[in-house]
Protein backbone atom coordinates (compact mmCIF):
# COMPACT_ATOMS: atom_id res chain seq x y z
CA UNK A 1 0.00 0.00 0.00
CA UNK A 2 2.47 2.50 0.99
CA UNK A 3 5.26 1.56 -2.08
CA UNK A 4 1.72 2.06 -4.11
CA UNK A 5 1.18 5.68 -2.93
CA UNK A 6 4.29 6.46 -3.12
CA UNK A 7 4.25 5.96 -6.61
CA UNK A 8 1.30 8.24 -7.50
CA UNK A 9 3.07 11.10 -10.28
CA UNK A 10 6.09 9.40 -9.25
CA UNK A 11 7.05 9.58 -12.86
CA UNK A 12 7.08 13.49 -13.13
CA UNK A 13 9.78 13.70 -10.20
CA UNK A 14 12.84 13.49 -13.02
CA UNK A 15 10.53 16.04 -14.96
CA UNK A 16 10.42 18.35 -11.87
CA UNK A 17 14.43 18.63 -11.65
CA UNK A 18 15.00 16.00 -9.10
CA UNK A 19 17.79 13.53 -8.93
CA UNK A 20 17.81 10.57 -10.56
CA UNK A 21 17.95 8.13 -7.65
CA UNK A 22 15.70 10.09 -5.83
CA UNK A 23 12.34 7.80 -6.98
CA UNK A 24 14.01 4.31 -6.68
CA UNK A 25 15.04 5.45 -3.23
CA UNK A 26 11.52 6.96 -2.26
CA UNK A 27 9.92 3.11 -3.99
CA UNK A 28 12.59 0.98 -2.07
CA UNK A 29 11.94 2.56 1.39
CA UNK A 30 8.28 2.83 1.02
CA UNK A 31 8.28 -0.50 -0.02
CA UNK A 32 10.30 -1.79 3.18
CA UNK A 33 8.41 0.62 6.06
CA UNK A 34 5.28 -1.04 4.58
CA UNK A 35 6.13 -4.30 4.91
CA UNK A 36 7.85 -4.00 8.60
CA UNK A 37 5.11 -2.09 9.94
CA UNK A 38 3.01 -5.46 9.48
CA UNK A 39 5.26 -7.08 12.08
CA UNK A 40 5.21 -4.11 14.32
CA UNK A 41 1.83 -4.87 16.28
CA UNK A 42 2.64 -8.18 16.51
CA UNK A 43 6.28 -7.56 17.89
CA UNK A 44 4.35 -5.06 20.39
CA UNK A 45 0.55 -5.71 21.08
CA UNK A 46 0.63 -9.63 20.51
CA UNK A 47 2.63 -10.35 23.29
CA UNK A 48 0.54 -8.26 25.63
CA UNK A 49 -2.55 -10.86 24.32
CA UNK A 50 -0.43 -13.81 25.17
CA UNK A 51 0.13 -12.58 28.72
CA UNK A 52 -3.37 -12.01 29.41
CA UNK A 53 -4.11 -15.38 28.34
CA UNK A 54 -1.04 -16.63 30.45
CA UNK A 55 -2.26 -14.90 33.44
CA UNK A 56 -6.02 -15.89 32.98
CA UNK A 57 -4.55 -19.19 32.90
CA UNK A 58 -2.39 -19.43 36.13
CA UNK A 59 -5.42 -17.01 38.19
CA UNK A 60 -8.48 -19.61 37.11
CA UNK A 61 -6.50 -22.24 36.29
CA UNK A 62 -7.65 -22.70 32.83
CA UNK A 63 -6.05 -24.78 30.84
CA UNK A 64 -7.20 -23.72 27.13
CA UNK A 65 -5.89 -19.88 28.26
CA UNK A 66 -2.66 -21.31 28.91
CA UNK A 67 -2.37 -23.52 25.56
CA UNK A 68 -3.58 -19.90 24.16
CA UNK A 69 -0.62 -18.43 25.35
CA UNK A 70 1.58 -21.49 24.64
CA UNK A 71 0.48 -21.62 20.93
CA UNK A 72 0.45 -17.68 20.73
CA UNK A 73 4.16 -17.33 22.30
CA UNK A 74 5.32 -19.81 19.77
CA UNK A 75 3.41 -17.36 16.91
CA UNK A 76 5.13 -14.42 17.93
CA UNK A 77 8.69 -15.99 18.06
CA UNK A 78 8.41 -16.35 14.63
CA UNK A 79 6.86 -12.96 13.86
CA UNK A 80 9.95 -11.33 16.15
CA UNK A 81 12.70 -13.24 13.97
CA UNK A 82 11.17 -12.14 10.42
CA UNK A 83 10.71 -8.74 12.10
CA UNK A 84 14.46 -8.55 12.90
CA UNK A 85 15.46 -9.41 9.42
CA UNK A 86 13.34 -6.82 7.75
CA UNK A 87 13.98 -4.39 10.55
CA UNK A 88 18.15 -4.63 10.14
CA UNK A 89 17.31 -4.25 6.05
CA UNK A 90 15.60 -0.74 7.21
CA UNK A 91 18.94 0.25 8.90
CA UNK A 92 20.90 -0.31 6.65
CA UNK A 93 18.89 1.60 3.71
CA UNK A 94 19.15 4.62 5.78
CA UNK A 95 23.04 5.01 5.56
CA UNK A 96 22.58 4.00 1.63
CA UNK A 97 19.70 5.51 0.30
CA UNK A 98 19.85 8.80 2.57
CA UNK A 99 23.09 9.87 3.80
CA UNK A 100 22.57 13.49 3.28
CA UNK A 101 20.20 12.92 6.36
CA UNK A 102 22.68 10.61 8.23
CA UNK A 103 25.81 12.12 7.09
CA UNK A 104 24.61 15.82 8.04
CA UNK A 105 22.01 14.79 10.94
CA UNK A 106 23.18 11.86 11.92
CA UNK A 107 24.39 12.82 15.26
CA UNK A 108 20.85 13.95 16.79
CA UNK A 109 19.06 11.57 14.41
CA UNK A 110 20.99 8.25 15.80
CA UNK A 111 20.11 8.87 19.16
CA UNK A 112 16.57 6.95 18.96
CA UNK A 113 17.66 4.58 16.95
CA UNK A 114 20.71 3.98 19.67
CA UNK A 115 17.88 3.18 22.38
CA UNK A 116 15.76 1.11 20.01
CA UNK A 117 18.51 -0.90 19.75
CA UNK A 118 19.03 -1.51 23.45
CA UNK A 119 15.04 -2.42 23.70
CA UNK A 120 15.71 -4.80 20.88
CA UNK A 121 18.35 -6.70 22.75
CA UNK A 122 16.35 -6.69 25.69
CA UNK A 123 13.07 -8.18 24.06
CA UNK A 124 15.38 -10.83 22.03
CA UNK A 125 16.91 -12.02 25.33
CA UNK A 126 13.35 -12.25 27.18
CA UNK A 127 11.54 -13.42 24.19
CA UNK A 128 14.07 -16.65 24.57
CA UNK A 129 13.80 -17.12 27.92
CA UNK A 130 9.59 -17.42 28.05
CA UNK A 131 9.60 -19.76 24.53
CA UNK A 132 12.32 -21.67 26.47
CA UNK A 133 11.06 -21.37 29.90
CA UNK A 134 7.56 -23.72 29.48
CA UNK A 135 6.92 -26.19 31.59
CA UNK A 136 11.13 -25.33 32.88
CA UNK A 137 10.39 -22.62 34.95
CA UNK A 138 8.05 -21.49 38.00
CA UNK A 139 4.63 -20.72 36.75
CA UNK A 140 4.24 -17.03 37.92
CA UNK A 141 8.37 -16.90 37.34
CA UNK A 142 7.49 -17.57 33.49
CA UNK A 143 5.06 -15.19 33.38
CA UNK A 144 6.88 -12.30 34.31
CA UNK A 145 9.72 -13.40 32.42
CA UNK A 146 7.10 -12.28 29.67
CA UNK A 147 6.82 -8.49 31.10
CA UNK A 148 9.63 -7.42 29.77
CA UNK A 149 8.87 -8.30 26.59
CA UNK A 150 5.62 -6.57 26.38
CA UNK A 151 7.68 -3.54 27.68
CA UNK A 152 10.77 -3.24 25.49
CA UNK A 153 8.16 -3.91 22.39
CA UNK A 154 6.74 -0.63 23.78
CA UNK A 155 9.99 0.82 24.29
CA UNK A 156 11.55 0.51 20.99
CA UNK A 157 8.49 1.59 18.73
CA UNK A 158 8.08 4.58 21.10
CA UNK A 159 11.85 5.05 20.13
CA UNK A 160 11.67 4.55 16.57
CA UNK A 161 8.33 7.20 16.58
CA UNK A 162 10.54 9.67 18.31
CA UNK A 163 13.12 9.73 15.17
CA UNK A 164 9.84 9.79 12.95
CA UNK A 165 8.47 12.96 15.14
CA UNK A 166 12.17 14.53 15.17
CA UNK A 167 11.91 14.75 11.29
CA UNK A 168 8.23 16.35 11.32
CA UNK A 169 9.31 18.81 14.53
CA UNK A 170 13.30 18.78 15.00
CA UNK A 171 14.77 19.80 18.21
CA UNK A 172 17.67 19.35 20.79
CA UNK A 173 20.49 20.21 18.38
CA UNK A 174 21.94 23.82 16.63
CA UNK A 175 23.29 23.89 13.75
CA UNK A 176 26.55 25.69 13.65
CA UNK A 177 28.25 26.45 9.38
CA UNK A 178 25.89 23.80 8.66
CA UNK A 179 26.77 21.02 11.66
CA UNK A 180 25.02 19.79 13.84
CA UNK A 181 26.31 20.67 17.53
CA UNK A 182 25.21 20.96 20.95
CA UNK A 183 22.67 17.74 20.71
CA UNK A 184 20.77 16.87 24.19
CA UNK A 185 19.51 13.54 23.90
CA UNK A 186 16.32 14.39 25.67
CA UNK A 187 15.37 17.10 23.45
CA UNK A 188 15.89 14.87 20.24
CA UNK A 189 13.65 12.18 21.81
CA UNK A 190 10.84 14.17 23.93
CA UNK A 191 10.68 16.50 20.48
CA UNK A 192 7.24 18.27 20.20
CA UNK A 193 5.65 15.86 17.74
CA UNK A 194 6.59 12.46 20.02
CA UNK A 195 4.20 12.37 22.62
CA UNK A 196 0.79 12.35 20.15
CA UNK A 197 2.53 10.19 17.39
CA UNK A 198 3.78 7.62 19.79
CA UNK A 199 0.81 6.71 21.12
CA UNK A 200 -1.34 7.01 18.32
CA UNK A 201 1.35 4.34 17.24
CA UNK A 202 0.53 2.38 20.23
CA UNK A 203 -2.98 2.09 20.49
CA UNK A 204 -3.02 1.88 16.87
CA UNK A 205 -0.49 -1.17 16.87
CA UNK A 206 -3.02 -3.05 19.26
CA UNK A 207 -6.17 -2.40 17.53
CA UNK A 208 -4.06 -3.99 14.34
CA UNK A 209 -2.89 -7.22 17.06
CA UNK A 210 -6.17 -7.68 18.17
CA UNK A 211 -8.48 -7.09 15.24
CA UNK A 212 -6.02 -9.36 13.30
CA UNK A 213 -5.70 -12.66 15.65
CA UNK A 214 -9.76 -11.95 16.66
CA UNK A 215 -10.18 -12.21 13.07
CA UNK A 216 -8.40 -15.59 12.63
CA UNK A 217 -10.69 -17.11 15.57
CA UNK A 218 -13.74 -15.39 13.92
CA UNK A 219 -13.11 -17.31 10.32
CA UNK A 220 -12.83 -20.50 12.63
CA UNK A 221 -15.88 -19.80 14.10
CA UNK A 222 -17.58 -19.19 10.90
CA UNK A 223 -16.17 -22.88 9.46
CA UNK A 224 -17.90 -24.92 12.65
CA UNK A 225 -15.29 -24.34 15.44
CA UNK A 226 -17.45 -22.45 18.17
CA UNK A 227 -15.70 -24.28 21.14
CA UNK A 228 -14.50 -22.56 23.95
CA UNK A 229 -10.62 -22.07 22.67
CA UNK A 230 -11.92 -20.57 19.93
CA UNK A 231 -14.30 -18.40 21.89
CA UNK A 232 -11.59 -17.53 24.40
CA UNK A 233 -9.47 -16.73 21.42
CA UNK A 234 -12.25 -14.25 20.02
CA UNK A 235 -12.66 -12.61 23.11
CA UNK A 236 -9.52 -11.92 24.50
CA UNK A 237 -8.46 -10.51 21.46
CA UNK A 238 -11.36 -8.70 20.25
CA UNK A 239 -11.49 -6.87 23.79
CA UNK A 240 -8.30 -5.45 23.34
CA UNK A 241 -8.73 -4.15 20.14
CA UNK A 242 -12.69 -2.05 21.47
CA UNK A 243 -11.26 -0.71 24.22
CA UNK A 244 -8.50 1.00 22.86
CA UNK A 245 -10.86 2.16 19.05
CA UNK A 246 -12.51 5.09 21.15
CA UNK A 247 -9.21 6.11 22.95
CA UNK A 248 -7.60 6.41 19.37
CA UNK A 249 -10.40 8.75 17.89
CA UNK A 250 -10.08 10.60 20.99
CA UNK A 251 -5.94 10.66 20.40
CA UNK A 252 -6.39 11.23 16.56
CA UNK A 253 -8.53 14.17 17.31
CA UNK A 254 -5.82 15.69 19.84
CA UNK A 255 -2.95 14.53 17.01
CA UNK A 256 -5.03 16.39 13.74
CA UNK A 257 -4.75 19.94 16.57
CA UNK A 258 -1.52 19.08 17.18
CA UNK A 259 -0.56 18.76 13.68
CA UNK A 260 -2.84 21.96 12.88
CA UNK A 261 -0.79 24.10 15.25
CA UNK A 262 2.75 22.82 14.52
CA UNK A 263 3.16 21.65 10.90
CA UNK A 264 0.44 23.75 8.60
CA UNK A 265 1.22 22.74 5.70
CA UNK A 266 0.53 18.98 6.40
CA UNK A 267 -2.58 20.24 7.94
CA UNK A 268 -3.63 21.67 4.49
CA UNK A 269 -2.62 18.76 2.63
CA UNK A 270 -4.79 16.45 5.04
CA UNK A 271 -7.83 19.17 4.69
CA UNK A 272 -7.23 20.14 0.50
CA UNK A 273 -6.99 23.53 2.21
CA UNK A 274 -5.82 26.01 -1.08
CA UNK A 275 -5.93 29.73 0.37
CA UNK A 276 -6.13 30.92 4.06
CA UNK A 277 -8.88 31.64 5.50
CA UNK A 278 -11.67 31.03 7.98
CA UNK A 279 -15.08 28.79 8.03
CA UNK A 280 -13.08 26.22 5.89
CA UNK A 281 -14.78 23.17 4.90
CA UNK A 282 -14.37 19.78 5.67
CA UNK A 283 -14.16 18.25 1.94
CA UNK A 284 -14.78 14.17 2.10
CA UNK A 285 -12.55 12.69 -0.81
CA UNK A 286 -11.89 14.65 -3.87
CA UNK A 287 -8.41 15.57 -5.32
CA UNK A 288 -6.00 18.72 -5.92
CA UNK A 289 -5.51 19.84 -9.38
CA UNK A 290 -3.79 23.46 -10.77
CA UNK A 291 -3.60 24.37 -6.91
CA UNK A 292 -7.83 23.73 -6.47
CA UNK A 293 -9.71 21.04 -4.71
CA UNK A 294 -12.48 18.87 -6.71
CA UNK A 295 -15.28 16.33 -6.18
CA UNK A 296 -15.11 16.41 -2.52
CA UNK A 297 -18.35 16.48 -0.26
CA UNK A 298 -18.30 19.97 1.87
CA UNK A 299 -19.19 19.89 5.42
CA UNK A 300 -19.45 23.31 5.86
CA UNK A 301 -16.94 24.91 8.51
CA UNK A 302 -16.15 21.07 9.49
CA UNK A 303 -11.96 21.92 8.96
CA UNK A 304 -12.35 24.74 11.10
CA UNK A 305 -14.24 23.23 14.16
CA UNK A 306 -11.61 20.29 14.24
CA UNK A 307 -8.61 22.73 14.05
CA UNK A 308 -10.24 24.75 16.96
CA UNK A 309 -13.54 24.43 17.84
CA UNK A 310 -14.80 26.90 16.33
CA UNK A 311 -15.90 27.67 12.50
CA UNK A 312 -13.61 30.97 12.71
CA UNK A 313 -10.88 29.52 13.33
CA UNK A 314 -8.14 30.65 11.17
CA UNK A 315 -6.40 27.66 9.07
CA UNK A 316 -3.17 28.58 6.97
CA UNK A 317 -3.86 27.27 2.75
CA UNK A 318 -1.33 26.00 0.72
CA UNK A 319 -0.83 29.52 -0.88
CA UNK A 320 1.05 30.80 2.50
CA UNK A 321 3.92 27.74 1.92
CA UNK A 322 7.25 29.60 0.20
CA UNK A 323 6.89 27.92 -3.97
CA UNK A 324 10.10 26.18 -3.60
CA UNK A 325 8.61 24.34 -0.64
CA UNK A 326 5.25 24.16 -1.74
CA UNK A 327 3.83 20.30 -2.10
CA UNK A 328 2.59 19.26 -5.45
CA UNK A 329 -1.05 18.33 -5.98
CA UNK A 330 -0.46 15.08 -6.35
CA UNK A 331 1.04 14.86 -3.06
CA UNK A 332 -1.57 17.35 -1.62
CA UNK A 333 -4.32 14.56 -2.95
CA UNK A 334 -2.29 11.45 -1.36
CA UNK A 335 -2.19 12.87 2.00
CA UNK A 336 -5.85 13.99 2.00
CA UNK A 337 -7.27 10.57 0.82
CA UNK A 338 -4.65 8.76 2.89
CA UNK A 339 -5.90 10.98 5.77
CA UNK A 340 -9.75 10.40 4.46
CA UNK A 341 -9.03 6.46 4.63
CA UNK A 342 -7.81 6.36 7.69
CA UNK A 343 -10.74 8.31 9.68
CA UNK A 344 -13.24 6.14 7.99
CA UNK A 345 -11.38 3.03 8.98
CA UNK A 346 -11.18 4.18 12.35
CA UNK A 347 -15.21 5.05 12.85
CA UNK A 348 -16.08 1.43 11.11
CA UNK A 349 -13.60 0.13 13.69
CA UNK A 350 -15.14 1.92 16.64
CA UNK A 351 -18.58 0.80 15.78
CA UNK A 352 -18.16 -2.90 15.54
CA UNK A 353 -16.31 -2.06 19.09
CA UNK A 354 -19.45 -0.56 20.07
CA UNK A 355 -21.52 -3.65 18.85
CA UNK A 356 -19.42 -5.61 21.10
CA UNK A 357 -19.71 -4.02 24.04
CA UNK A 358 -23.30 -3.18 23.35
CA UNK A 359 -23.94 -7.30 23.40
CA UNK A 360 -21.27 -7.38 26.06
CA UNK A 361 -23.78 -5.28 28.52
CA UNK A 362 -26.98 -6.41 27.65
CA UNK A 363 -26.36 -10.22 27.79
CA UNK A 364 -22.76 -10.71 29.55
CA UNK A 365 -21.78 -12.33 26.27
CA UNK A 366 -20.36 -11.51 23.00
CA UNK A 367 -22.35 -11.31 19.95
CA UNK A 368 -21.64 -14.38 17.78
CA UNK A 369 -24.21 -13.52 14.85
CA UNK A 370 -22.68 -14.36 11.05
CA UNK A 371 -22.12 -11.14 9.95
CA UNK A 372 -20.48 -10.33 13.45
CA UNK A 373 -18.33 -13.18 13.07
CA UNK A 374 -17.38 -11.88 8.91
CA UNK A 375 -16.84 -8.29 9.77
CA UNK A 376 -14.70 -9.32 12.49
CA UNK A 377 -12.81 -11.82 10.50
CA UNK A 378 -11.93 -8.92 7.60
CA UNK A 379 -11.43 -6.31 10.69
CA UNK A 380 -8.08 -7.12 11.07
CA UNK A 381 -7.14 -6.10 7.27
CA UNK A 382 -9.12 -2.67 8.01
CA UNK A 383 -6.77 -1.86 10.72
CA UNK A 384 -3.99 -2.53 9.02
CA UNK A 385 -4.98 -0.11 5.87
CA UNK A 386 -5.52 2.27 8.38
CA UNK A 387 -2.53 2.19 9.93
CA UNK A 388 -0.40 2.24 6.14
CA UNK A 389 -2.51 5.44 5.55
CA UNK A 390 -1.93 7.15 8.76
CA UNK A 391 2.16 5.80 7.69
CA UNK A 392 1.82 7.71 4.17
CA UNK A 393 -0.04 11.09 5.97
CA UNK A 394 3.14 11.02 8.28
CA UNK A 395 5.77 10.45 5.46
CA UNK A 396 4.23 12.03 2.54
CA UNK A 397 2.66 15.06 4.63
CA UNK A 398 6.23 16.12 5.26
CA UNK A 399 7.51 16.52 1.79
CA UNK A 400 9.45 17.78 0.24
CA UNK A 401 11.29 17.94 3.47
CA UNK A 402 13.27 14.88 5.17
CA UNK A 403 14.13 17.24 7.91
CA UNK A 404 11.32 20.07 7.92
CA UNK A 405 13.05 23.28 7.81
CA UNK A 406 16.18 22.07 7.51
CA UNK A 407 16.94 19.38 5.11
CA UNK A 408 15.02 18.76 1.58
CA UNK A 409 14.65 15.16 0.56
CA UNK A 410 16.36 15.91 -3.11
CA UNK A 411 19.26 16.99 -0.97
CA UNK A 412 19.25 13.78 1.26
CA UNK A 413 19.26 10.89 -1.23
CA UNK A 414 22.25 9.44 -2.33
CA UNK A 415 23.08 10.39 -5.78
CA UNK A 416 25.59 7.47 -6.71
CA UNK A 417 24.92 4.24 -8.04
CA UNK A 418 21.92 3.06 -9.11
CA UNK A 419 19.36 2.19 -6.75
CA UNK A 420 16.77 -0.01 -8.82
CA UNK A 421 18.99 -3.40 -8.60
CA UNK A 422 19.07 -3.15 -4.98
CA UNK A 423 15.14 -2.46 -4.87
CA UNK A 424 15.12 -5.43 -6.90
CA UNK A 425 16.92 -7.61 -4.87
CA UNK A 426 15.25 -6.20 -1.80
CA UNK A 427 11.52 -7.02 -3.06
CA UNK A 428 13.12 -10.75 -3.86
CA UNK A 429 14.53 -11.23 -0.19
CA UNK A 430 11.01 -9.93 1.15
CA UNK A 431 9.38 -12.61 -1.07
CA UNK A 432 11.63 -15.06 0.39
CA UNK A 433 11.35 -13.83 3.83
CA UNK A 434 7.30 -13.71 3.89
CA UNK A 435 7.21 -16.89 2.04
CA UNK A 436 9.48 -18.91 4.28
CA UNK A 437 6.99 -17.13 7.18
CA UNK A 438 3.75 -18.28 5.82
CA UNK A 439 5.32 -22.07 6.03
CA UNK A 440 6.79 -21.57 9.35
CA UNK A 441 2.69 -20.69 10.09
CA UNK A 442 0.76 -22.99 8.28
CA UNK A 443 3.37 -26.07 10.03
CA UNK A 444 2.04 -24.77 13.34
CA UNK A 445 -1.39 -24.56 12.20
CA UNK A 446 -1.09 -28.45 11.23
CA UNK A 447 0.77 -29.30 14.66
CA UNK A 448 -2.20 -27.74 16.40
CA UNK A 449 -4.83 -29.67 14.39
CA UNK A 450 -3.27 -32.84 14.71
CA UNK A 451 -2.96 -32.15 18.20
CA UNK A 452 -6.70 -31.10 18.61
CA UNK A 453 -7.54 -34.40 16.91
CA UNK A 454 -5.82 -36.45 19.13
CA UNK A 455 -6.10 -35.16 22.92
CA UNK A 456 -5.16 -38.27 24.17
CA UNK A 457 -1.34 -38.73 23.18
CA UNK A 458 1.06 -37.17 25.72
CA UNK A 459 1.71 -34.04 25.42
CA UNK A 460 -0.18 -33.87 22.04
CA UNK A 461 -0.97 -30.31 22.44
CA UNK A 462 2.42 -28.93 23.32
CA UNK A 463 5.24 -29.05 21.15
CA UNK A 464 8.78 -27.47 23.01
CA UNK A 465 9.92 -25.06 20.34
CA UNK A 466 7.81 -23.33 17.01
CA UNK A 467 8.81 -26.16 14.88
CA UNK A 468 11.15 -28.95 16.28
CA UNK A 469 9.87 -32.17 17.41
CA UNK A 470 7.19 -32.96 19.90
CA UNK A 471 8.12 -34.59 22.85
CA UNK A 472 6.14 -37.25 22.46
CA UNK A 473 8.67 -38.35 18.66
CA UNK A 474 11.38 -37.45 21.20
CA UNK A 475 10.37 -40.09 23.62
CA UNK A 476 9.50 -42.59 20.78
CA UNK A 477 12.91 -42.27 19.40
CA UNK A 478 14.54 -42.64 22.44
CA UNK A 479 12.77 -46.01 22.92
CA UNK A 480 13.86 -47.03 19.71
CA UNK A 481 17.43 -46.19 20.09
CA UNK A 482 17.25 -48.12 23.15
Amino acid sequence: MPALVEQVGGALLAAAGDPSQLLPARQMMAFTLGFHIVLVPFGVAFTFLMLIANYRGLRRGDDEALLLARRWSQVAGVLFAVGAVSGTVLSFELGLLWPGLMGRFGAAFGIPFAVEGLFFFLEAIFVAIYLYGWNRMRAWAHFWSGVPIVLAGIGGTWSVVAANGWMNQPAGFRLRDGQVVDVRPLGVLLNGAFWHEAVHMLLAAYMVAGFTVAGVYAVGMLRGRKDRYHRLGLAISFTVAAVCAPLQILVGDLAAREVFQEQPAKFAAMELVPATHTHVPLLLGGFMADGEPHWGIEIPWGASILAGESPSTRIVGLDAIPADVRPADRIVTTVHLSFDVMVSLGFLLLGLSLWWGLCWWRRRRMPQSRLFLRCTAVSGALALVALWAGWVVTEVGRQPWTVVGFLLTRDAVTTAGNVWPFFAATVALYVAVAYGTFLALRLLRRRWRAADEHPGEPDAREVDVPYGPSRAREAASAENRA
